[in-house]
């Protein structure tokens, strides 16, 4: 599995966003300038996360797009797969086709357990821990 540049330049956006919340609405231009990303590309992205309620967006001179919804509130894994589809390593077997019993060795002690894990990262991981806040569960501590 692979996240494409779909994925990687969506999650810039958002975090851009994040990184900028008190202020008002954020032109794409900015963030396209500062995120090294093209203009263009960044907008079918926006579309995108604004159809899916990730971001809204105001129109006119002062326009520009938000975070639809607190940062903490926003999973990865839901933006990766609304960008990207299904976040699996292997497609699953059909169901009207049989399974050899080798096949089914693969998938049950390789690959489901690779997409439960892969899930698992990308569930547990919010906006705003992505955007700079500390996340507990690799937070070091450092005793002098």
């Amino acid at each position: 599995m692979k996240i494409s540049t779909r994925g990687r330049y969506g999650i810039r956006l958002l975090i851009d966003l994040t990184e900028r919340a008190g202020e008002s609405h954020i032109p794409l231009a900015e963030t396209a300038k500062r995120q090294n990303i093209s203009l263009r590309y960044l907008e079918q992205l926006a579309v995108i996360l604004r159809r899916s309620g990730f971001i809204r967006s105001v129109k006119g001179a002062s326009g520009g797009y938000v975070l639809a919804k607190p940062a903490e509130e926003i999973i990865i894994g839901d933006v990766l797969r609304i960008l990207e589809g299904d976040m699996l390593v292997a497609d699953p077997p059909d169901s009207g086709k049989p399974e050899s019993r080798l096949q089914r060795c693969i998938r049950t002690t390789v690959l489901d357990r690779l997409n439960a894990r892969i899930a698992k990262v990308i569930d547990n991981k919010t906006l705003a821990s992505l955007a700079g806040t500390v996340d507990p569960d690799e937070s070091y501590m450092f005793f002098i």
